[in-house]
């Protein structure tokens, strides 16, 4: 005969099947941010498509906590608001010396060599020199940077100015903006709301391959030598919450990322390891120019 449960079965498996969602819940959200370089509309849509990869391959829950500025993203980071943001070379030096213990896990592969484009607009007449040399005639114009915070925005093009003319790009130029992301910069200076900006070349090169209107009135005058920028950076404490070695599973995903919709919004052809020590030229530089202590 066939045998029926108990009571007691019956409501133990009833209780473990209320339990569940809750069990679910109490697996602590796995949350990441990354710095705003560009249009919120593109970042939306590029980190809510990561943050559906990683919760799929980490088994936890991810979700894309979009802030409002670069330093936005490293005090999310340093109050422990995020525990895993995609950082700048600049951002990322400062969320890790916030927060100790905090590890650079992956990079993009064509982060290695990054490199800043310095544009003018159309009116001003500049070109681009051959070889290294850098353009004349700019002394008198107005510049915009992008973020403050930002390492090929701002930091390496400062640097370089500062090294070439020995001053400070307010004595350099007639106006000085900071135009809050790299889209913006192109946008002013095509527009000739300023003679001449610097920006991310990926941001730019990408306009060049979608056809965008800008770059009829802006182009390209001189590139930085290359340097080491963006990061993924992860708190060194996530361990204790996920479980042993769950900084490593987080790194292994992000390097075995293969989407090609996903890597292309980056844009990035893949990423890869990369550690703390690969961004001390970035540290060093910023100490140079007193942006961090």
């Amino acid at each position: 005969m066939p045998q029926h449960p108990t009571r007691r079965a019956v409501a133990l498996a009833a209780a473990l099947l209320a339990a569940m969602p809750a069990m679910a819940q109490d697996t602590p959200t796995l949350y990441f941010s990354a710095i705003p370089d560009d249009d919120e509309t593109k970042l939306e849509a590029r980190f809510g498509k990561v943050a559906d990869y990683l919760e799929e391959r980490l088994g936890v829950p991810v979700q894309y906590v979009p802030v409002k500025d670069y330093a936005a993203s490293v005090t999310a980071f340093r109050n422990d608001q995020i525990q895993l943001a995609w950082f700048g070379g600049l951002s990322g030096v400062q969320a890790r010396r916030l927060v100790p213990g905090s590890q650079a896990i992956a990079q993009g592969v064509e982060d290695q060599s990054f490199v800043t484009y310095f544009i003018a607009h159309e009116s001003t007449g500049i070109t681009e020199p051959e070889g290294d040399a850098f353009p004349e005639g700019i002394e008198g114009l107005s510049f915009t940077f992008g973020s403050q915070g930002s390492t090929s925005g701002r930091l390496m093009p400062e640097y370089h100015l500062r090294r070439l003319f020995e001053e400070a790009p307010e004595e350099i130029f007639s106006d000085v903006g900071f135009s809050g992301d790299h889209g913006q910069t192109l946008r002013l200076v095509a527009s000739g709301a300023y003679d001449l900006g610097a920006l991310n070349y990926s941001v730019f090169d990408a306009a060049v391959a979608e056809g965008a209107p800008e770059v009829e009135t802006a182009r390209v005058i001189w590139r930085t030598p290359p340097y080491p920028d963006y990061n993924w950076t992860i708190r060194g404490d996530v361990d204790e919450r996920w479980g042993e070695g769950f900084a490593k599973r987080v790194q292994r995903a992000l390097i075995e990322l293969e989407d090609p919709q996903i890597l292309e919004s980056f844009p990035r052809t893949a990423f890869i390891e990369a550690e703390n020590d690969l961004y001390l030229p970035i540290e060093r530089t910023a100490k140079q120019l007193d942006l961090i202590d």
